[in-house]
C-alpha cells in the first residue's frame, strides 16, 4: 500500500513543484480555501492556542491571525513541494542569510554547532545554508510513516549535504563525528513539547508553564558544541532572510536548562513581532498546569 500510495502521489507533487512561483502561489490560495475556510484543518487548536497565548487580543484579532496564518502555511507547504525540483539558485535568492559570516567564524575555530530553532517562519529551504559553509549539517527529525515518502525527504536533503536523522540516531551519530573530528552543524527544533511524565525541565513559554524539550543543550555539553539560534524573518510572500545568533560558545560553562530558557525566550521574541508565522496548529501548550510539584 505505501508504494501504491506513492506511486500515486508522487508524479502529483513533481506537476505541482515545476510550476512557477506565480502560479504556485496560486496554487497556495486554492489550497487556503480548502484547508482553512471548507475543511477548517485544526482550527479549534489554533483558536485555542492563540486565546490561551494572547488573552488581551479582540475575537478581531485572533480571526486576523488564525486568517494570516493559514495563508502562510500554505505556503510552506507548496514550498515544501518546491523544494522536489527548486534549483540551488532560486533556493540561494529566496532564503538569504544576513550574517553568514557567524558560521564562518566557528568553522574558522573548528567548533561544531547545534542549531536551535522553532517552527517559525520557514525551515523548509535553511538546508541551503550548506552550500555557503563545509560543516557536515545534520537535522534530527521524524522518520514518515511511508518509507518511500521518507526516502524521497531524505534525498532532498541530501543534495546540499544535509542529512536526516531520528532523535534515536542522534546521539550515536554525533558520537561518531565527534570522535573522527568532524565538524558539524546539527539542526535541533527544539520547541516541541516532550512528553510531561519524561520532561526534565519546565518554564513558562508565552506565559504558559509548559515541559521543555532539552536534548539540543544536553547534546551541546555532551559534545561541547557551540549554540547557535536562527531567526527567520518573512521578507515578502516566498523571500525569507535568516538571522544567525549566538547563545553560546560554551555551553559547559552554564547551568543545566539556561540555555533552553534562553532559546525560548529568543522564540518568544519572535513570535509576539509577527504571531502569524509561527505554527499555531501543533498542540504546544497541551501539559499547561500539569507540571509535577518540583517543578511548579
Amino acid at each position: 500500500m505505501q508504494l501504491i500510495a506513492y506511486i500515486l502521489v508522487y508524479p502529483i507533487l513533481w506537476l505541482i513543484s515545476i510550476l512557477p512561483f506565480r502560479l504556485l502561489y496560486a496554487f497556495s490560495d486554492l489550497l487556503y480555501i480548502f484547508l482553512y475556510k471548507i475543511f477548517g484543518y485544526r482550527k479549534s487548536t489554533v483558536k485555542h492556542n492563540l486565546q490561551l497565548v494572547f488573552p488581551d487580543k479582540s475575537e478581531k484579532e485572533i480571526k486576523d491571525i488564525t486568517s494570516q496564518f493559514y495563508h502562510h502555511l500554505c505556503d510552506m507547504i507548496v514550498e515544501a513541494i518546491k523544494s522536489l525540483t527548486i534549483t540551488k539558485k532560486e533556493m540561494q535568492k529566496r532564503f538569504s542569510f544576513s550574517n553568514i559570516e557567524l558560521i564562518h567564524d566557528l568553522e574558522k575555530k573548528e567548533r561544531s554547532i547545534i542549531l536551535m530553532c522553532a517552527h517559525y517562519g520557514s525551515w523548509e529551504w535553511i538546508f541551503i545554508l550548506q552550500t555557503y559553509i563545509k560543516y557536515k549539517g545534520y537535522a534530527v527529525y521524524k522518520r514518515l510513516a511511508n518509507k518511500y515518502f521518507d526516502k524521497l525527504v531524505k534525498g532532498i536533503r541530501a543534495k546540499y549535504n544535509s542529512h536526516l536523522i531520528t532523535t534515536k540516531e542522534t546521539f550515536n551519530v554525533l558520537t561518531e563525528c565527534n570522535s573522527k573530528g568532524e565538524l558539524t552543524i546539527n539542526g535541533f527544533v527544539s520547541d516541541q513539547s516532550p512528553k510531561a511524565n519524561k520532561a526534565f525541565h519546565w518554564n513558562e513559554f508565552m506565559g504558559i508553564k509548559v515541559p521543555m524539550y532539552t536534548g539540543a543543550e544536553m547534546m551541546a555539553k555532551k559534545m561541547d558544541m557551540a549554540v547557535v539560534f536562527f531567526r527567520v524573518r518573512r521578507l515578502k510572500r516566498g523571500y525569507y532572510e535568516t538571522t544567525f545568533e549566538t547563545i553560546t560558545e560554551n555551553p559547559r560553562e552554564f547551568e543545566d536548562y539556561t540555555i533552553t530558557d534562553t532559546f525560548f525566550k529568543l522564540v518568544e521574541q519572535q513570535i509576539y513581532e509577527a504571531p502569524q508565522y509561527y505554527l499555531w496548529t501543533h498542540k504546544r501548550w497541551k501539559h499547561k498546569n500539569k507540571a509535577p510539584k518540583e517543578f511548579q
